[in-house]
């Protein structure tokens, strides 16, 4: 199709999501839980087609050469698939964000305010790889009351293509329109995607930082995501030994691919002698590479020299920088001028020391002895999530409902004017607060 076409009949796909989401906005929990329930089940009776689609999207992705965190991130084996239905069924038992009165206040004698929660509308979607996220968006962008236009990456549109033929299927015996969810495939359409503020509300772009950039800097609708996910771990000289070495691991190889996993390991200069050795055995024990600047070096002769490129760098991958730092305050000021905002984690046993970096560390996430990879909306207990947001404005971290939903002013009279409230004999407002 030309640009023209192509521009044309996005727009069209665009005004029939939006008719089909002012629909759904007013639809009662029990219509959209029932939407939701009907959608795993759809998902469930589509397993092996939607495992078979990924699997060729895997094996055309192959022989094109696909890096190897990407690959990760495409696989969709049965597990995966039934942790994703598993969480649609999660986001069913969610109380409603929709409806929800924030503020209810008598501003005067017969005029009452209230400011109530309702959808945003339709939700543009561009994700590379990971196919689960569009199952995870749309059970998160139905509860929510919103429409949603799926973008996905050229190496997942078998595995997309049978994901959303199946949601369309369970949601087409439903009160909710199938013309809700809707699929792009094609580059064309996502820079198309991208001019449509007449009708998308909120983009939500998920892959690497210079795709998010990408997006950023070619729309005019708001972005909701983050750019890159340098997390770190910093390990302080109060650490329990055994447990920085199990946080360690865990962070980086629980699946390294992910944007929650960590880049950096900064180290305290009292704890270092000790710590580093145990931690590299069992990191180089599951195949990390290594990368140490001169101090991590004294203690480690044998890994690689760190560069000034590697405290920038996202790996996604089986490597880890080191660096010994003097003090909690290095530490702090590494993370801050290296770090993506994403999740930033300390062990140790000092809770003084605990306080100073949940307070000074600017993340989404600071983690005290855990590992960064709970970062994620399904382990908070959100059901899934859209994407993690690293902005400071909320919402902030892993979106779930709550950063799909805004809020509305209703104001009820009975024939107040605001002249009333002005002039010598002005009558005052009662600004009470209701139940």
């Amino acid at each position: 199709m030309t640009t023209l076409q192509v521009a044309s009949s996005l727009t069209t796909i665009a005004q029939q999501t939006r008719q089909a989401a002012s629909k759904l906005a007013i639809l009662s929990t029990e219509a959209k839980n029932q939407a939701i329930a009907s959608v795993a089940q759809a998902l469930e009776s589509a397993k092996d087609e939607i495992v078979s689609a990924n699997i060729a999207d895997c094996e055309a992705a192959t022989a094109a050469g696909i890096a190897k965190p990407l690959y990760k991130r495409l696989q969709l084996d049965e597990h995966k698939l039934r942790d994703a239905i598993a969480g649609v069924r999660d986001v069913g038992k969610l109380a409603d964000p929709v409806g929800q009165v924030q503020i209810h206040r008598e501003l005067d004698n017969g005029l009452v305010l209230k400011r109530v929660t309702c959808p945003l509308g339709v939700l543009g979607i561009i994700f590379e790889a990971r196919p689960e996220a569009a199952i995870q968006i749309v059970s998160l962008a139905i509860k929510s009351g919103n429409g949603v236009i799926l973008k996905c990456g050229k190496e997942a549109v078998r595995s997309c293509e049978a994901i959303v033929k199946a949601i369309k299927q369970g949601l087409s015996t439903t009160d909710v329109s199938p013309d809700v969810v809707q699929l792009l495939t094609t580059r064309e359409e996502t820079l198309e995607l991208l001019k449509l503020d007449k009708y998308v509300d909120l983009i939500i772009p998920r892959g690497s930082n210079s795709f998010v950039r990408f997006v950023q800097e070619n729309t005019r609708i708001p972005v909701l995501g983050h750019a890159d996910g340098i997390c770190h771990l910093y390990v302080d000289q109060a650490a329990d030994i055994n447990k920085a070495v199990q946080i360690a691991v865990d962070a980086k190889i629980q699946y390294a691919a992910a944007c929650n996993a960590i880049e950096t390991m900064l180290v305290h200069q009292a704890i270092a002698p000790e710590f580093l050795p145990q931690v590299a055995a069992a990191l180089q024990a599951v195949d990390v590479e290594l990368r140490g600047d001169q101090r991590t070096l004294e203690v480690l002769p044998d890994i690689a020299p760190a560069v000034d490129a590697d405290w920038e760098t996202e790996y996604s991958d089986l490597i880890l920088a080191v660096k010994v730092v003097d003090s909690l305050e290095a530490a702090i000021a590494h993370i801050n001028e290296y770090g993506s905002r994403h999740t930033d984690a300390i062990v140790t046993e000092d809770l003084a020391t605990v306080e100073t970096f949940f307070g000074l560390v600017n993340s989404a996430g600071v983690f005290h002895n855990c590992s960064t990879r709970f970062a994620d909306g399904f382990r908070y207990g959100f059901g899934a999530e859209v994407g993690i947001s690293t902005q400071q404005m909320p919402p902030r971290g892993p979106v779930g409902l709550e950063g799909l939903v805004t809020y509305k002013y209703q104001l009820t009279g009975d024939g107040h004017i605001v002249a009333t409230y002005t002039g010598a004999n002005a009558k005052a407002f009662t600004h009470r607060d209701l139940e």
